[in-house]
């Protein structure tokens, strides 16, 4: 599952990072990006849905292939600078991250032990950013030495389409929950496939569920601030190749962040409910530490006063440093943050058919976040305001998702799936 990201969302991601998607102008990838997290909103809601009625393996291959259409729809537009392609490429691509997504929330949630779900996202999510470290690294070696050139070239959008593809022949290799024997010799919860209008009903109902409730603050800051952090930190203070270099440092931070949530939330106490409050804390405590830092840096520039020449990681010297190190902390908090997120849903459950809709609850919450916060970007709405939007919904969500520590995880002695009833 971690290679099946690798190869799709990583990339993705990897796309993003540089700001407007390589482009020179980010309005493109603006639009295109407000079309994919439009569309990801319903689909990540019932992509749960279409996971418990097809199955991991066709549910995983049709997200990814949309994927490949939408790193092609900016090798197009590298070309004609038409928007069209890009935007509909974007909301198919919408569509198909939210099976993706749901697919890969139930996998990651119910398939390991319920006393190891910490160790196994951190290793899911360290496979995943690898994706983007790579996804990095393409950008900046392809356009090494063209340090005054203002669009990436055609041949780093051919290399992310064919990681791409190997993602959707890749996710032919999940095995349903049925067959998956843990190391310990336990089987995962068997699963029935759902009809369409069972489904239905059971996505509905998760809009009145408390604990779903509970979360929409954390998923909807979850993916707030990539339209920030992308185009108004990297893409603004750095020039191109450099932002590639950046992106090999903030998709490596992830990987940092995954591993030391996951021994936290997994090893540092014997309750399971003791971990869940240290995880929340840390990430707290960790996540004001660099939003503070954040601040400090937006005081230096504004759309109204921008830099005179961007840092290059080569010529900028001691420059370069401070806003690097913020943009890789920036990294370092967004896997820390959803990899403690998705450690208390697989928490809630243990089985695959509940976790798979609570994962898609959260992704769709998430991508309606996303959308608006890309065209927060679009319209140009003060960097100073965006930052204290972004830092805002995060502080908000902590004391809630303790509160759903408090009254909904239990500890794993008790075997009723970790819910209070």
């Amino acid at each position: 599952m971690g290679f099946v990201c690798f190869c799709c969302p990583g990339m993705f991601n990897a796309l993003s990072g540089m700001g407007g998607g390589g482009q020179v102008d980010p309005t493109a990838a603006n639009n295109a990006n407000t079309a994919v997290y439009t569309a990801f909103t319903v689909f990540g809601v019932l992509g749960g849905a279409f996971y418990n009625v097809l199955g991991p393996r066709f549910t995983l291959a049709a997200g990814c292939s949309t994927y490949v259409l939408y790193a092609g729809s900016f090798l197009y537009y590298n070309h004609h600078h038409h928007q069209a392609f890009a935007i509909v490429a974007g909301a198919l691509l919408g569509c198909g991250a939210g099976l993706l997504w749901a697919g890969e929330g139930a996998v990651m949630t119910s398939y390991p032990p319920p006393h190891r779900k910490g160790t196994y996202i951190a290793l899911f999510w360290s496979i995943f950013n690898l994706g983007g470290v790579i996804g990095g690294l393409i950008p900046f070696i392809l356009n090494y030495h063209r340090s005054s050139a203002a669009s990436v070239n055609d041949a780093t959008y051919i290399a992310f389409m064919c990681f791409m593809f190997a993602g959707v022949l890749l996710s032919f290799g999940i095995l349903p929950a049925t067959s998956v024997i843990r190391n310990d010799g336990s089987k995962c919860s068997a699963v029935k496939y759902s009809k369409p209008s069972t489904e239905f009903a059971a996505v509905l109902r998760l809009f009145l569920d408390r604990k779903m409730l509970l979360i929409v603050p954390a998923a909807w800051a979850s993916n707030f601030f990539y339209s920030y952090q992308f185009n108004n930190v990297n893409g603004l203070l750095f020039n191109l190749r450099t932002r590639g270099f950046n992106n090999v440092f903030y998709w490596g931070a992830q990987m940092v962040g995954s591993i030391a949530i996951g021994y936290i939330m997994d090893f540092s106490f014997k309750s399971r409910r003791a971990r869940g409050f240290a995880g929340i804390s840390l990430v707290a405590v960790i996540g004001t530490a660099i939003w503070a830092g954040g601040l400090a840096n937006q005081h230096a520039y504004s759309f109204n006063n921008l830099p005179e020449k961007k840092l290059d990681f080569k010529d900028s010297g001691k420059e370069f440093a401070g806003p690097f190190v913020l943009y890789m902390s920036y990294g370092l908090l967004d896997a820390m943050y959803q990899s403690m997120v998705y450690w208390l849903i697989g928490a809630l459950a243990d089985d695959s058919q509940t976790l798979s809709r609570y994962s898609g609850f959260y992704k769709g919450v998430q991508s309606a976040g996303a959308a608006v916060a890309w065209q927060v970007d679009t319209r140009k709405v003060p960097l100073m305001s965006q930052l204290i939007i972004n830092w805002s919904l995060t502080t908000v969500s902590y004391p809630l998702l303790v509160l759903l520590v408090y009254l909904f995880v239990k500890d794993e002695d008790d075997d009723n799936g970790g819910e209070k009833v």
